[in-house]
């Protein structure tokens, strides 16, 4: 009899999602830090929900003895990459200019200014990374087009994993 993966264990299922969020943040890290593509506000807002989709996985594999908590914290996974796919999306049509971007698209990050002198030159000194211009792209699809692909994939294997751990919990019940 071939083996076959556990995707009805939620702890194994958060393992994968949990290590899927960590490289795709480690991605977003790497352009940021290595490559130097600074990123505007929506493409922090799309981090987000990875790391969500991370702390439920720990929390998931630590305590594994509560019956129930792995399912609904993999529909909670599957509900966070969804809005992170919804994000994304929004962050491609800003990109293709079919709908403006949100106000605070611009600069942001580092410490809170301490007086007006350092608002002035924290403003002055920040580079201003525009939602609506496509820094980076491969075959004409945007980091944020990636993502909404990603982040789909990712929830629908979050709720697939979610709805088989719930059809194993049931069918043993019902035989236990």
């Amino acid at each position: 009899m071939m083996n076959r993966l556990p995707i009805d264990d939620p702890r194994y299922t958060a393992g994968l999602l949990a290590i899927a969020s960590v490289g795709v943040l480690a991605a977003a890290l790497f352009f940021q830090f290595v490559l130097g593509y600074q990123p505007c506000v929506l493409c922090l807002w799309q981090r987000v929900p990875y790391g969500a989709v991370m702390a439920f996985g720990i929390v998931t594999l630590l305590f594994r003895q509560w019956r129930g908590l792995g399912d609904a914290l993999l529909v909670a996974s599957g509900l966070a990459l969804l809005a992170g796919a919804g994000i994304a999306a929004y962050h491609v049509g800003v990109e293709q200019h079919w709908w403006a971007g949100t106000s605070a698209c611009g600069a942001g990050g580092g410490r809170a200014p301490q007086t007006l002198e350092e608002l002035r030159a924290q403003v002055l000194a920040a580079p201003v990374t525009r939602c609506d211009e496509v820094a980076w792209s491969l075959f004409g699809i945007s980091m944020a087009g990636y993502n909404v692909v990603i982040s789909l994939a990712l929830s629908a294997f979050a709720f697939v994993a979610a709805r088989a751990a719930y059809i194993r919990t049931s069918v043993s019940r019902t035989f236990a």
